[in-house]
């Protein structure tokens, strides 16, 4: 009987799930005994000594080729003409061409002894056994015994045996000893030169990094992994340091322009910023790369080591009580850049966006300018804090609204007070129109005429109005980025006309996405900046395509440790030809320092009774209106229709003109008409535009 042991595909698949159980449980093990720090600072160690022989070995090898050769000097040449210190490379040639001759020197005299060698042995012979034969027979006439004639032979042949034996009991445990030995001296060596790997070193003993030199950087730009630059390096006459411009001190660090060559582009060196940063003994948030003006350049800026962990110091709002503000003509300190320098920011008629991810500094760098601002008593603040934990809560008193809280009824108000500030600017343009005036609205203007005084409003955490899915009594929903949005809408026509009447609207804004930030809404301000965001598509969405391209990385700030550094790209900051964007630590103002400055700006002006919560009024629906008004004619003259709104709503439609009027109907898709030389309102396009709102509304829902 033939009996088949077949393995079933059920005790196969059992074999596996075994097997693969294995596995498991050694990759638990592993990264268990990975967590261990007793494990990592075994392996540290075991890392660290066994580095330090290999190193050593590399150490002490160099040493003896050195000594043989002149590798030194071609080393010292080199570094000399990357440096661009001709004398001092005429110098070091000099010293080689010494090093050569003297060495061809001692080669011929050791050929020439080799020749004299035999004679010099033999005379060396006849004259040491002639002075043992003078020694002995001296011996023999003192003692009267010939024999003493051969007693100094006798004691060197003793000496030879000796000498031998001890060799022959000591050179088998030195024969022993000598790897051991060599082993040490290796060990010894690499230690003191600290030829193991940063990570592990002692701290005491880990290099932190020395100053910047045109050699290191030319060094750390051909060992980049680029062969193209590599190659180009190594062919240049000068070893590359016609590559390095001048290196500037600039605030905690150094500044210089490297210029590439042929063949290699900006974005290759920008791809490979950490490896640099690491050639250069840096971390990568110590060397910031950015793209000038010049073709085929990099401009580095290399940090202290640990420079820029320090604080800079406390905000100058804080140490100066005197300290007054200027719409028009003053600039809110803001921080300081890499270099070291004082960031003064302008923030006369300009819409500002800060985003970044959560509790990295943006409302503290937010509220900061706002703080100087309010020294202006000419400044009227309306703002929206749609966190509401405090943060805001110095400007109570100061601020004409302040709206505190996440909930849908709040954003609902900070809805309500942002289409107040559209329907302030649709005023403020008509009575520009009416003044006459050619050039907007000047300093004198905003500070003769209150109906002209700068007004600034705020909405921090924006993204929780973008993102609310509540609707208003017309049924159109707060947030999103459709035509229907009402937020949306109305930071839309603040950021078309509101600059050019005073009208700006600051936003702070988190982790930003298409969603809780649209397009339109982020394109439309003037200062843009971003604290650490996680990719660098988020970096975009915050600066824009081209400072990211030029080199802005917000993307690559340290969560949790680079706190209240901001990426601004755009306009306010006085930058360099070329810079497309700056890097600013700005200064940390607290909650109670706040409240101290703006007690200091509650001073200066009357007293300010704040909202906090503003009534609910019914929106006029103006489309609707417009229809009403028109009711069944086929067209209706433009100042017709003014009229007629007016009796219909005088509050609402008193400073309504024929461009408002044209405004209305744009927005909806439509447009007046002209019939006989006059503008016209036809009944079909307002049924149209009606019409096309109820679309939009129901695709909302």
């Amino acid at each position: 009987m033939t009996v088949h042991l077949l393995k079933t595909p059920v005790d196969a698949h059992t074999g596996r799930d075994q097997s693969q159980t294995r596995r498991d449980r050694f990759r638990r093990i592993a990264r268990a005994a990975l967590r261990d720090e007793r494990l990592r600072t075994a392996g540290r160690l075991t890392v660290r000594h066994g580095a330090y022989v290999v190193g050593g070995a590399s150490v002490l090898a160099r040493r003896a080729w050195d000594g043989r050769t002149a590798a030194r000097y071609e080393r010292m040449i080199r570094a000399a003409e990357a440096a661009g210190l001709l004398d001092e490379v005429k110098e070091w040639e000099q010293r080689a061409q010494a090093y050569r001759a003297a060495r061809h020197q001692r080669r011929m005299d050791l050929l020439k002894a080799m020749v004299h060698a035999p004679k010099a042995i033999g005379y060396a012979t006849a004259g040491g056994a002639g002075v043992l034969l003078l020694v002995g027979v001296l011996l023999a006439w003192a003692t009267h015994d010939v024999r003493d004639v051969v007693t100094p032979f006798e004691i060197v042949v003793e000496m030879v045996r000796l000498c031998a034996m001890v060799a022959g009991v000591v050179w088998g445990p030195l024969l022993a000893a000598a790897p051991w030995v060599a082993l040490g001296g290796a060990w010894a060596a690499g230690r003191h030169r600290h030829t193991a790997p940063q990570w592990a070193l002692p701290l005491n003993a880990r290099d932190l990094g020395g100053p910047i030199t045109p050699s290191i950087v030319v060094v750390a730009f051909r060992d980049l992994g680029i062969s193209t630059l590599r190659k180009a390096i190594e062919a240049m006459g000068d070893a590359g340091a016609a590559m390095i411009g001048l290196i500037r001190a600039a605030g905690c660090g150094v500044e210089l322009d490297v210029y590439l060559p042929s063949g290699v582009t900006t974005e290759e060196i920008q791809a490979k910023h950490r490896k640099l940063a690491e050639n250069l003994s840096r971390h990568e948030h110590e060397v910031a790369i950015t793209i000038p003006s010049q073709p085929r350049t990099v401009r580095l800026w290399i940090a202290d080591s640990g420079a820029l962990d320090e604080p800079i110091g406390p905000s100058p709002l804080v140490l100066d009580e005197e300290m007054i503000a200027d719409y028009y003509s003053g600039r809110a300190p803001w921080g300081q850049d890499l270099r070291g320098d004082d960031v003064g920011v302008s923030v006369m008629q300009r819409h500002i966006l800060l985003t970044g991810l959560s509790n990295q500094g943006k409302t503290a760098a937010l509220r900061s300018l706002a703080l100087w601002l309010a020294l202006d008593r000419t400044v009227a603040f309306y703002v929206a804090d749609l966190k509401g934990v405090g943060d805001w809560r110095p400007f109570d008193g100061l601020a004409e609204v302040l709206i505190q809280g996440p909930t849908d009824e709040h954003v609902g108000q900070a809805v309500d007070m942002v289409e107040w500030g559209v329907e302030e600017m649709q005023r403020r343009i008509t009575l520009l129109e009416q003044s006459g005036a050619t050039d907007g609205v000047t300093r004198d203007m905003a500070r003769q005429d209150e109906r002209f005084r700068p007004l600034v409003f705020i909405v921090d955490e924006a993204q929780v109005a973008y993102g609310c899915g509540a609707k208003g009594p017309d049924g159109s929903p707060y947030g999103g980025s459709k035509a229907t949005s009402r937020y949306f809408m109305a930071v839309k026509r603040i950021h078309d006309q509101g600059r050019a009447v005073n009208v700006t609207i600051w936003e702070g804004t988190q982790d930003p996405t298409d969603q809780n930030l649209p397009k339109r809404s982020r394109e439309g301000n003037h200062i843009r900046g971003s604290l650490v965001v996680g990719t660098e598509a988020q970096a975009k969405m915050a600066l824009g395509e081209a400072p990211v391209d030029a080199g802005a990385a917000p993307h690559k700030l340290r969560r949790g440790l680079d706190k209240g550094k901001l990426v601004v790209a755009g306009e306010g900051i006085e930058m360099e030809p070329g810079q497309a964007s700056v890097t600013v630590r700005t200064h940390f103002v607290s909650g109670e320092d706040a409240a101290l400055v703006a007690d200091r700006a509650k001073a200066l002006r009357q007293g300010v009774a704040t909202v906090h919560k503003l009534e609910v009024v019914q929106p006029a629906d103006h489309l609707a209106d417009l229809a009403a008004v028109v009711a069944n004619e086929k067209r209706v003259r433009t100042g017709e229709v003014l009229h007629r709104l007016k009796v219909r709503n005088h509050d609402v439609y008193e400073n309504w003109d024929g461009a408002r009027l044209k405004a209305l109907l744009i927005d909806h898709g439509e447009d007046t008409t002209h019939y006989n030389g006059y503008p016209h309102v036809k009944r079909e396009a307002v049924q149209r535009a009606l019409q096309r709102r109820e679309e939009q509304l129901s695709e909302a829902q």
